[in-house]
């Protein structure tokens, strides 16, 4: 089969590698319909994550059962099925409290020696544990397809950000980072009755999705005049939730600033940098709480789904490129040069 691997620093291939198969009783194999490339593929594209030449890249698919391990019970060929971007046996202690991504079984796709999801198909250890189950109609259904891909990632790490800022039925929530997981930030704030939603952004594309997914104010300045803008909106207090979802020193520092003293940070930027931001005296003086990490997005798949199936929730305009396995390169190039938010692959 085809699948995405990474050489070197800006260096991303299509390749023929071998095709998938059952390892385990427990495994299944996915055919991928639908594929993309995440923010944080780019930490590894920039040489800011190290990986493995020839590793394969890619954590966010959905797709088609074309084979079942005999362990396999929920599954059959033929299921239309999304994947969270860490496969868990959804059995362990871990599991049992919703906390997947800490699963001792569990791993992310394109770790070395596992499938990435930017491919032609995927090995899937755990498969019971690990995907979700999709109606099989929505397979003809391309704009229903693309928002369910969502569920494989950014959907979920907004909602998980939403949740760790505490937002609530109306309160005020800001939202530090105009990329596709903090569109989902306002999209998940709006989810859960926030009355106000800040988006803090420059770019008119991407500001123009967060309105159309419920923000209530764009804050285009940067820097102190941000810091500004966002009081003067809250009548000097801040902002009782804010979404931190970039991972620089600076974003987690503007998220300090404009939290309401008494709110909460949610934070699902990757972290990078050789500082966090994070002044645990000015936390304490102000009782500001930071919750977050990674996602545990097969949790919260089954709670999202339904909403994303009567269209109540419509993630897919953060899918703004449109491309084939084969122009992935040029995809990766697109992302990391701002010129597409979040590129959709259809292998």
């Amino acid at each position: 089969m085809r699948a995405t691997v990474i050489h070197a620093p800006h260096d991303i291939r299509v390749e023929e590698v071998p095709d998938p198969a059952i390892r385990q009783p427990t495994d299944a194999v996915v055919r991928v319909l639908r594929a993309c490339i995440c923010g944080s593929d780019l930490w590894a594209y920039r040489g800011e994550s190290a990986r493995q030449p020839g590793q394969r890249i890619g954590h966010e698919f959905l797709g088609v059962v074309e084979e079942a391990g005999a362990g396999v019970d929920g599954f059959a060929v033929g299921d239309l099925v999304v994947a969270p971007f860490v496969w868990s046996d959804g059995t362990c202690a871990y599991c049992a409290d919703g906390l997947t991504t800490s699963c001792p079984e569990g791993g992310f796709w394109g770790s070395v020696g596992s499938d990435g999801g930017q491919g032609e198909a995927v090995r899937v250890p755990h498969a019971d544990g690990t995907l979700v189950k999709l109606p099989a109609a929505a397979a003809s259904d391309d704009r229903l397809l693309t928002a369910l891909l969502a569920l494989s990632d950014v959907l979920g790490t907004g909602h998980h950000a939403a949740l760790g800022a505490g937002v609530t039925k109306g309160s005020t929530v800001a939202v530090v980072g105009d990329g596709a997981v903090g569109l989902c930030g306002v999209l998940a704030a709006k989810r859960l009755g926030a009355e106000r939603v800040i988006a803090l952004g420059r770019h008119s594309a991407r500001t123009d999705i967060a309105r159309r997914f419920g923000a209530t104010d764009v804050v285009a300045e940067r820097g102190e005049a941000a810091l500004a803008a966002v009081r003067e909106l809250t009548r000097g207090e801040g902002a009782h939730s804010v979404i931190e979802a970039v991972g620089t020193e600076q974003s987690m520092r503007t998220a300090l600033d404009i939290v309401r003293d008494g709110g909460a940070i949610g934070y699902v930027g990757v972290p990078h940098g050789s500082a966090s931001g994070v002044d645990l005296g000015v936390m304490f003086d102000r009782n500001i709480a930071l919750r977050g990490g990674v996602a545990p997005v097969r949790t919260y798949i089954p709670e999202l789904l339904p909403d994303v199936l009567d269209g109540t929730i419509d993630p897919s305009p953060v899918f703004d490129l449109s491309i084939g396995l084969d122009e992935v390169p040029a995809g990766y190039r697109a992302m990391d040069g701002r010129t597409a938010l979040k590129v959709l692959i259809t292998p």
